[in-house]
């Protein structure tokens, strides 16, 4: 894992009491998922769902994958997707950036896909916008992690998921633009981050 990375990881290992009990509660239906996947022996599918699968359930993917190398945790796949695909937005790949994670294109269309690359032996987490039910995500024996509200109120049954749990956060879209745009972002991805880390510690 890269050293900017693991890090940023170690630092939130400390952090986990700032995390509120009926979050953690909440959290612990993950982990618990997790868990019941690993005593049967199967693959762990994790699918994050936005509205427009741009950012917060970027963020998801990316540091389940991340979360996961890091303590070791093995047959985590994770996925993202929204209720229509739009495209991983430019703000959110530059919060990723700054923590150090190498960013590449793979595709040039309006709708990019990239390379979340964390360390160098691994391959990069390819990340693109998609409908949740897209060829590249799993259609069965999965858990929809739903990382926003709007999401989550439109979408109340996801066909092939064994779990639906709503996580939601606030959207760093309202800040595009602002002062205060590249703050925001770093804290969504540090909430999420923090979140997410918490999970795996406890599998």
């Amino acid at each position: 894992m890269f050293p900017s990375i693991k890090s940023y990881c170690d630092n939130f290992i400390s952090e986990f009491d700032t995390i509120p009990n009926e979050r953690k509660l909440l959290l612990d239906k993950i982990t618990a998922y997790i868990i019941s996947k690993q005593n049967q022996s199967a693959p762990v599918n994790l699918v994050y769902i936005c509205t427009h699968n741009s950012r917060r359930s970027h963020f998801g993917q990316v540091w389940a994958k991340v979360a996961s190398d890091y303590f070791g945790i093995k047959n985590i796949n994770t996925f993202s997707g929204g209720t229509e695909a739009t495209a991983f937005n430019i703000n959110a790949i530059n919060a990723l950036k700054r923590i150090g994670f190498d960013v590449k294109a793979l595709s040039f269309e309006k709708n990019r896909i990239y390379g979340i690359i964390y360390e160098n032996s691994t391959n990069a987490i390819e990340c693109f916008s998609k409908v949740y039910s897209d060829e590249k995500n799993p259609k069965n024996n999965f858990l929809a992690i739903m990382t926003c509200s709007e999401a989550e109120a439109n979408c109340p049954f996801i066909p092939g998921a064994e779990l639906r749990i709503g996580t939601s956060y606030e959207d760093p879209k309202k800040f595009d633009n602002t002062n205060m745009q590249d703050a925001k972002y770093d804290e969504r991805c540090k909430q999420i981050a923090l979140e997410t880390l918490y999970v795996f510690s406890k599998v």
